[in-house]
């Protein structure tokens, strides 16, 4: 697999990410095990997590800091595979009476505080991922999503009547500054930020002399939200060449085909287990144009001879601002994670009639499951 450095960070990354936001909900530590062990064997080195995680937060197995467990007690049992592994994790941003953050302590803080983006929070959230991780360092930390109000997870338009507290950002630079020092960790990240947010970074890390630190920025990234194409796509190549790792490449698993008739959805799947969730996404509850233009991708990728998994990933791939990223992938069984690794073997290649035709849709439904 093609490895490369992270942004431009020291961090040397797969091409493929191994995602982990379904271990502790639909997948139990011996599946999370097997997953980590293909995912090595076809050359991933670089694992990303985050404290709030497994998802959905209103499963009933949901538990704060469960995925980070579990990926612990695999580096725990592995410890000659910890210098390997490039571990991510997220702190999570703004979030009022968190169990999340609540579970930072030891028994969980009570009444539960507000996660927020201070330095006393952030650093406390770091060495409550060091100590479930059982590591003594994390690789990046990202910020899960900003303390300042943005439109998030598929919202686009800016109400600028919303709170307007924030943390501001050189605090929170400063504190992650002061990991790096510390020897917690190596670089940090952004995550679900805006052009905005990127370009105010960069300028709170150059005047600590910590641009070089400000490795990635993790934001949705498919077929079905192209919005890094525009403002983001120049703001992180401006800003220091700040690396993509782009999450939901198959829009939650609508574009890999398994929710049309007969595509193999099973009762475990995403969206027939949790009908609720990402529901931007969720067949029973996506809008008509996200739901047409899926259809459109798998029309295409029969054409054109390969899955429509295959055909969603390669455009990702493709993309320039990823050659200093990671395409961040996840699955819930083994089947499903050896399909989408399996073409990473190989460099990208989709020719430009193919190309065209995937414009060609965008351009009828473009961004469909992005909402006012």
């Amino acid at each position: 697999m093609h490895m490369r450095n992270l942004g431009q960070s020291s961090l040397r990354v797969s091409e493929a990410c191994l995602g982990t936001m379904t271990w502790g909900v639909q997948n139990d530590q011996r599946d999370a095990d097997a997953q980590i062990d293909l995912a090595r064997e076809h050359g991933v080195n670089f694992i990303d997590t985050a404290e709030m995680y497994p998802v959905p937060t209103f499963a009933d197995e949901w538990r704060a800091g469960a995925t980070e467990e579990i990926l612990g007690d695999y580096l725990d049992r592995h410890k000659a595979a910890r210098d390997e592994l490039v571990i991510a994790t997220k702190v999570t941003g703004y979030m009022p009476r968190s169990a999340v953050a609540a579970a930072r302590t030891t028994p969980p803080t009570s009444p539960a505080p507000d996660c927020r983006l201070d330095a006393a929070s952030v650093k406390a959230a770091c060495d409550a991922s060091l100590r479930r991780l059982k590591t003594d360092r994390v690789d990046l930390l990202q910020l899960h999503w900003p303390d300042r109000y943005v439109p998030l997870f598929g919202d686009t338009v800016y109400q600028h009547k919303k709170r307007d507290d924030e943390v501001p950002i050189e605090e929170t630079a400063e504190a992650l500054r002061d990991l790096v020092d510390a020897g917690k960790i190596r670089a940090f990240g952004l995550s679900n930020e805006t052009p905005f947010g990127v370009a105010r970074w960069h300028q709170a890390c150059e005047a600590l002399g910590t641009s070089d630190g400000l490795a990635s920025i993790q934001n949705s990234y498919s077929l079905v939200d192209r919005r890094f194409d525009a403002d983001l796509a120049e703001a992180c190549d401006r800003c220091g060449g700040i690396g993509l790792l782009p999450w939901s490449v198959l829009g939650g698993g609508l574009l890999s085909g398994k929710y049309r008739d007969g595509g193999g959805a099973s009762a475990t799947s995403r969206f027939i287990k949790y009908p609720k969730y990402m529901a931007r996404w969720c067949p029973d509850t996506a809008s008509a144009e996200t739901l047409a233009a899926s259809e459109d991708y798998c029309r295409l990728a029969e054409e054109v001879g390969t899955t429509p998994a295959d055909l969603a990933i390669a455009f990702v791939r493709t993309r320039r601002f990823l050659d200093a990223g990671s395409v961040i992938v996840g699955a819930t069984d083994l089947d499903q994670l050896e399909a989408n690794l399996a073409p990473f073997g190989e460099p990208a290649r989709l020719n430009d009639e193919v190309l065209a035709a995937i414009d060609a849709i965008h351009m009828r439904s473009r961004d469909p499951s992005c909402r006012l």
